[in-house]
């Protein structure tokens, strides 16, 4: 059958609510002809808009049961933090492995902030969702100094000062909004609040603004959003 044929299917993993699968779907035209996000969302589980495969909400959950299931037959690889048993100088790493848990677990979704020189030289800075990193690459080699985390072109924001290239990406967990005056904005896809990362404004509700000395890096900024689920 298709559900069980699509057991493996990463899909559904990337994402912890049906809601969570709905917004991944909406694209920045239909909400700019919709500019309703709820009209949007009936829309795409209807399959009138959005873009990619929708899957129905019946076909989500069982592959999502089917997910956890695969998850906890191999629990034991996953029980060990990417941090467990390091020994951590530098401020930032150790802040990082004090949000690993809560990240991976999602009752928390931190953006890291990182402004550094790239293997060029060239300065680089962008926003990072640190629990979508988590989910898609080993950070063990992070935390033992092997590798340093920097921001990529992927991210949910990007920009090369040298050359002037800029990208921004929605992640799995944030929506970026870039028409904002203000400036950039992301919008947590759980809880649909705002997190501002002005540094002269509150970053908003659930969230808080935590500045790093670090020794790896010109600039850390850690934005921790407590993401709490819509009712």
């Amino acid at each position: 059958m298709e559900d069980n044929a699509a057991t493996n299917d990463n899909t559904v993993t990337q994402f912890n609510t049906y809601e969570d699968f709905l917004h991944s779907r909406i694209t920045p035209l239909d909400l700019y002809y919709l500019e309703d996000v709820e009209l949007a969302l009936q829309l795409v589980e209807l399959g009138y808009k959005g873009s990619g495969k929708v899957l129905t909400r019946e076909q989500f959950e069982t592959r999502k049961a089917a997910a956890e299931a695969s998850r906890l037959s191999n629990r034991t690889q996953h029980r060990t933090l990417a941090s467990a048993g390091k020994e951590l100088k530098d401020n930032f790493l150790k802040a990082l492995a004090e949000r690993e848990e809560a990240n991976r677990s999602g009752k928390m979704n931190s953006v890291i902030f990182i402004r550094n020189h790239n293997a060029l030289g060239q300065e680089i800075s962008g926003y990072i969702d640190y629990a979508h990193r988590l989910k898609t690459e080993d950070f063990e080699p992070y935390f033992s100094g092997k590798k340093r985390l920097m921001p990529r072109p992927s991210d949910l924001s990007f920009y090369n000062w040298k050359t002037q290239m800029s990208a921004s990406h929605t992640s799995a967990n944030y929506q970026v909004i870039r028409d904002n005056p203000g400036g950039l904005l992301f919008m947590n896809k759980r809880d649909r609040k705002i997190l501002n990362v002005d540094p002269w404004v509150a970053p908003g509700e659930n969230s808080s603004r935590t500045v790093l000395q670090s020794g790896l890096y010109i600039q850390v900024v850690l934005y921790d959003h407590i993401a709490r689920r819509m009712t």
